[in-house]
């Protein structure tokens, strides 16, 4: 065997991926945020990910299996800050107001795709893609119940009432989370969001009182 024939032998098969798989994945998932899957080309992709197609094809499979995974990114990174706004205020009124606040300002961001993945998301996705809106029904019933355990620690705090349905006051939540996130895509300004949240959570029946007094 000649040399030129060894050295061949030696190398790994298959081109190395010359790409971050984690940059390339949080590029697609942005702009499945602004255009929605539906609204979304394979060349849209390719482009903000900065490979060649049979590269994207390669490392993630087809446009649906991006979409999953640009999904379960955004449940894991920008999702989090609704569970940690929720776990990190002793109050339950706070915890809430919290909640809203920093996904307003996640969903307000200069310069970047305005309002929530996960609820536009469900607008996008067309009807032939069940198994896609399927995920998008699960994220958001994920958090309403993340919601609704957040109430029921409210009510064994003492905070709210036994007699409150917790169910539907996470549904609630849930549903006016889902109305910023279309104002805010619709261009309704951070301070104008604020203060309807504001508003809104002023209105739910928590007992601010401390314990025992």
């Amino acid at each position: 065997m000649s040399s030129v024939n060894e050295e061949a032998a030696r190398r790994p098969r298959g081109r190395p991926r010359a790409f971050d798989r984690d940059a390339a994945l949080r590029c697609a998932m942005e702009v499945f945020w602004e255009k929605g899957f539906d609204g979304t080309s394979m060349s849209d992709l390719a482009d903000a990910m900065g490979i060649n197609s049979p590269s994207l094809y390669a490392a993630f499979g087809g446009k649906e299996d991006l979409f999953r995974e640009a999904l379960g990114l955004y449940g894991s990174a920008e999702g989090a800050i609704a569970r940690r706004a929720l776990e990190e205020n002793a109050g339950g009124r706070e915890a809430i107001a919290a909640m809203f606040r920093r996904n307003i300002e996640l969903f307000t961001r200069p310069g970047r795709a305005r309002g929530c993945m996960l609820i536009l998301g469900t607008i996008r996705v067309g009807a032939e893609h069940e198994a896609l809106r399927a995920m998008l029904r699960k994220g958001r019933l994920g958090l309403t119940s993340m919601i609704r355990k957040r109430l029921l620690k409210a009510v064994e705090d003492g905070q709210l009432a036994p007699s409150v349905d917790t169910e539907s006051l996470a549904a609630l939540c849930v549903t006016v989370l889902c109305g910023i996130s279309v104002q805010a895509h619709d261009g309704a300004s951070r301070a104008s969001l604020i203060s309807a949240i504001d508003a809104f959570v002023a209105s739910l029946p928590f007992d601010d009182k401390p314990r025992g007094s």
